[in-house]
């Protein structure tokens, strides 16, 4: 019976409990007989004789129950019933309990065959026999016999709630509470415990509330076992308040109560209240125990404060407590989702020093960590020790290694540890499957896909969708397309929403933005309602200039569907919006959270930094260090942009020193780039190649182009010559960097070192929106109709634009300059844009596949002021924000 249908049961509950019923307990087992008999029970043979003395009949079988023969108690049953004879209740109750005392389920089953043999089998017979296929193991034929019983006790149902309960039953414990009580029977303290606790199991805090009332009513609210209990339902459920009215009347608390309350706000990710509560234990006289320690580690694991959960570790360590395998699990698995993976690993190995030893759960994080860091010989070792401790065998395990294996780029051991499986699950297959997909064996994997649909674990909609997923990977979007379409052809399995998203990412990572973006209105029109992990797919492919419209567009359907207010999507929001060019919404996104975490607070900041907002990012980087935020990797890549945007040098090496030496984060190539970058644009061009020289690191593309970029700002084209042949040397298919690089040897008078070498020029191109639909430009293109309009256009515009005083022949572009008959695509977005005079937009927003020349640059700002527009324009190199005629890049990009 359900709890929403308590209002049809009718309780009469009297002023005191029912007394427990109770029998007398027999030493000897005794049979009711005509005739007197003998038996003689000496090894395997059994005789019975007449005359015999039953007290001596029950001592010997009671030796028979002791020594375990329960096979010739059994066979003196039968020689007994031969006789015509019956057994007492209390003889067959004897029985069945050496049967439980032995596991011995199927000379339980014999008895109960023999049940005929009982001269009264009345309500206790019964109870002991449920109880005995409960405690051996058989809860359906327990539950079999339970049914079919006309009269049940008290002791009958403790019988089968203990056994669902030691099933881990809790719905069915709760709805035998229920029946129970229909029934007439008032439960008893020791059996409100099995069920609180399966209310705390399942939530149902509703059935908490009328035992509590129960408890209440019935003068048992001083029992310390119940009130604990009923105040663990109320924290498991959430219900906080209420747990903390019942602890707060509690005289003397011991450590299940604190226990409750401190697992109830952890449960409920109210993790400062939990440790407030933890404190205050010690406080008041009670020392943790490991259970408690365990507790609120993996809590603030869970939450991925890991570096708070190392430190409570060492303290447990210093107040005498020793971790446990649950602990150096749980932290092992926090360091590994947090993305730590080699604090994770050396965690491990601390903990085989410290003697603990492993259990499959800790394998699995261990081989998940492995996977994670790609790391094949730490794998191996892992999976060596699993074979010492002979956990091969188990299922978690084996699907852990083949998942470790996989992503490690060896399908062969993979395969191997598959075969040896002896069992295998889903997750099994699953695994192999996607780990051929990664080693691009398509072939292979199909060939499992089928083998799987004959064998134990057919494929579910998570296999279809690593199918879906692993085509899309491999660039064969028909066969993708076509398992999608074909997924719910039988009927059996229907298409979740992993299986549209898995389409819409693997499209955007294709390139395929207006692909997603179809499939994505293909989904809202679909049974299948998008989710946080769609939004979070679909947002980055229309992260651009061109595309701003859709983030609004998308950002207003997440609002509707409730998922704007989840935080990861927000700070996507914050980021989109910004490489869209729409700030200002970033802006309201940002403020608008009630919570914000330090990827909100870098997303914004890189938003700032993008458009050239030095001050204002500035300002933000202040707030975050007074609100105390663990600034990250992140946070310093967009100051140090920030200081190298304001040409603020000085702070920006101070913050650099300190990134080590306060913050002990080792600088990434995005931090090299980034002070490259702020001593190239000072004009410290020497100071910038003497500091890559001294990186510990090798330098990458990055770090040169921010360099090649500093000398052609400066016009420095020796070291120009330098960035560029490093650049080629990191890329040498770089087209781009090979133009420059000739452009750089041409301005230095050394032609001969190009002798022989043929240099592709980039063809520049872009992109502008009007009216919902993206125009291109490409250089060259003559089948534009309006051309000749568009040139005419720029004629009149280029009379005007205030051209820079040195020789625009001694610089450096990444395009070829123009000529009469070929205009850089930028200029013709801006003609074809601005060419009604009647209909000015006050925006433009473009993008550009090369970055601007100088000319482009000078006319867009001239037009900026002119036409009383501002200008997005979003070329190779950074983002251009033209207004008043200035530009937000300050003439360096």
């Amino acid at each position: 019976m359900s709890p929403n249908l308590i209002s049809n049961v009718h309780i009469i509950i009297p002023c005191k409990l029912i007394p427990p019923f109770s029998f007398p307990f027999h030493n000897a087992t005794h049979f009711d007989c005509n005739v007197s008999t003998r038996v003689y029970a000496i090894s395997n043979n059994v005789s019975i004789t007449k005359a015999s003395n039953p007290k001596l009949i029950d001592t010997q079988l009671n030796q028979l129950c002791i020594d375990g023969s329960l096979s010739e108690a059994v066979a003196i049953l039968d020689s007994i019933a031969e006789q015509g004879c019956k057994v007492r209740p209390i003889t067959y109750m004897n029985l069945l309990q050496s049967c439980i005392d032995k596991d011995c389920i199927l000379m339980g089953k014999e008895l109960h065959d023999r049940i005929g043999l009982v001269r009264k089998v009345n309500p206790f017979v019964e109870t002991k026999l449920v109880s005995m296929y409960a405690k051996c193991g058989c809860l359906d034929e327990a539950r079999n016999v339970f049914d079919e019983m006309r009269v049940r006790n008290l002791f009958t149902w403790s019988a089968m709630i203990g056994a669902c309960s030691r099933n881990n039953s809790w719905g069915e414990v709760v709805e035998l509470f229920y029946e129970m009580m229909e029934y007439g029977v008032l439960p008893d303290e020791f059996l409100l415990l099995k069920v609180l606790r399966a209310c705390g199991k399942c939530r149902d805090l509703e059935t908490g509330k009328l035992i509590h009332s129960l408890v209440i009513r019935c003068g048992l609210c001083y029992s310390k076992h119940l009130r604990n209990s009923i105040m663990a339902v109320y924290a498991k459920c959430g219900e906080m308040d209420c747990a903390k009215k019942i602890f707060d009347c509690i005289d003397k608390r011991d450590s299940i109560a604190w226990t409750a309350m401190i697992t109830g706000f952890c449960q409920n990710g109210e993790i400062e209240q939990a440790q407030k509560y933890f404190d205050a234990m010690q406080k008041e006289g009670v020392q943790p125990g490991l259970v408690n320690w365990n507790i609120l580690i993996a809590c603030y694991n869970q939450l991925g404060h890991c570096d708070i959960a190392i430190d409570l570790m060492r303290k447990m360590e210093c107040f005498g407590v020793a971790p446990d395998v649950y602990t150096w699990t749980s932290m092992i698995s926090g360091f590994t989702q947090k993305g730590s993976i080699s604090h994770a690993l050396d965690l491990l190995r601390e903990m085989f020093l410290a003697g603990v030893e492993a259990n499959s759960i800790t394998i699995a994080c261990a081989a998940s960590a492995c996977a994670a860091l790609k790391s094949l010989s730490m794998g191996l070792e892992i999976h060596s020790i699993a074979v010492k401790m002979n956990l091969v065998g188990n299922v978690l395990i084996g699907n852990s290694m083949i998942d470790m294996y996989s992503k490690c780029g060896n399908i062969g051991a993979a395969q191997r540890i598959f075969d040896m499986m002896l069992q295998r699950d889903l997750y099994s297959w699953n695994s192999i499957i996607g780990g051929y997909f990664q080693a691009g064996f398509c072939g292979k994997a199909h060939e499992l896909f089928m083998k799987m649909q004959e064998s134990d674990s057919p494929p579910n909609v998570v296999t279809w969708n690593v199918m879906i997923t692993g085509y899309m990977q491999s660039g064969a979007e028909d066969q993708a397309l076509d398992l999608f379409k074909s997924l719910e052809k039988d009927g059996k399995i229907k298409r979740n929403v992993a299986s549209w998203n898995s389409l819409i990412s693997g499209f955007v990572q294709n390139g395929q933005k207006d692909k997603a973006l179809q499939i994505f209105r293909n989904m809202q029109f679909s049974d299948i309602a998008p989710n946080s992990v769609t939004i979070l797919s679909i947002l980055p492919s229309c992260a651009n200039l061109v595309a701003s419209k859709k983030v609004k567009e998308i950002h207003c359907f997440a609002v509707r569907r409730n998922l704007a207010s989840e935080l990861i999507v927000s700070n996507l929001l914050i980021d989109s919006y910004a490489k869209s060019g729409n700030l200002m919404y970033s802006r309201n996104v940002f403020y608008g959270l009630s919570g914000k975490d330090v990827v909100s607070w870098n997303s914004m900041l890189s938003g700032y930094v993008l458009h050239g907002c030095s001050e204002s990012a500035l300002g933000l980087f202040n707030q975050m260090s007074k609100q105390g935020l663990r600034l990250n990797r992140g946070t310093f890549a967009s100051i140090l942009l920030a200081y190298c945007h304001a040409g603020m040098v000085d702070e920006g090496k101070s913050v650099f020193s300190c990134i080590t030496k306060e913050y002990l984060i080792r600088p990434s190539m995005e931090h090299y780039s980034a002070m490259v970058c702020l001593l190239g644009r000072s004009g410290k061009l020497a100071e910038a190649l003497e500091f890559i020289q001294n990186m510990p690191v090798e330098p990458n593309s990055s770090v040169w182009n921010a360099l090649l970029t500093a000398c052609r700002i400066h016009r420095n084209f020796g070291l120009a010559i330098i960035a560029g042949k490093r650049l080629l040397e990191l890329e040498p298919g770089n087209n781009i960097t090979g133009y420059l690089l000739s452009q750089a040897y041409s301005l230095c008078g050394k032609f001969e070192l190009e002798e022989g070498k043929a240099v592709n020029k980039p063809v520049g191109q872009c992109w502008i929106e009007r009216n919902n639909t993206v125009h291109t430009f490409i250089v060259g293109d003559r089948s534009n109709p309006y051309l000749d309009k568009l040139h005419s256009w720029l004629k009149r515009v280029a009379v005007n634009v205030k051209t820079r005083i040195f020789d625009n022949e001694l610089c450096i572009e990444e395009e070829e300059k123009e000529n009469t008959s070929s205009v850089h695509s930028e200029k013709l977005a801006f003609a074809f844009a601005l060419i009604d005079s009647h209909n000015t937009p006050q925006i433009l927003r473009i993008v550009k596949n090369l970055k601007m020349c100088r000319d482009c640059h000078d006319t867009a700002k001239y037009i900026s002021l002119a036409y009383g527009c501002e200008i997005y324009l979003s070329d190779s190199s950074c983002l251009h924000h033209f207004k008043g005629g200035r530009c937000s890049c300050r003439d360096y990009w």
